[in-house]
């Protein structure tokens, strides 16, 4: 049986729904993932990157509270997301897939 995303402390209804877009369906493999395989699989599906929805990830698997990120801990998860984004996100590729998205060219599944 597979626990929900959202069970996680953190990490609400539409974090999991961003999981699920990226083919992340439970807690279960997310934390079997760890947070920057997860967060780079997130910005290959589509997300956008953005550093406190990777530190709020890296805290969540933690069992912390998203606020707990502070001082050098904060400056090296800086880091790492820059990494991640950097070798994940191609703002081009990002931008045409929305694109194709509205005009309905890109299958809806998986999604509200």
């Amino acid at each position: 049986m597979s626990t929900a995303i959202s069970t996680i402390r953190n990490l609400g209804p539409a974090y999991e729904e961003a999981c699920k877009r990226a083919g992340i369906h439970s807690a279960e493999e997310l934390r079997s993932l760890g947070a920057d395989a997860a967060y780079s699989r997130l910005l290959r599906s589509g997300s956008k990157p953005h550093f406190i929805g990777y530190y709020v990830l890296v805290m969540a698997l933690q069992g912390r509270p998203w606020n707990d990120c502070k001082g050098e801990e904060k400056k090296a998860l800086r880091q790492r997301f820059d990494a991640i984004k950097a070798q994940s996100f191609d703002k081009g590729l990002s931008q045409l897939e929305t694109i194709l998205d509205q005009i309905g060219v890109i299958e809806k599944t998986d999604r509200v």
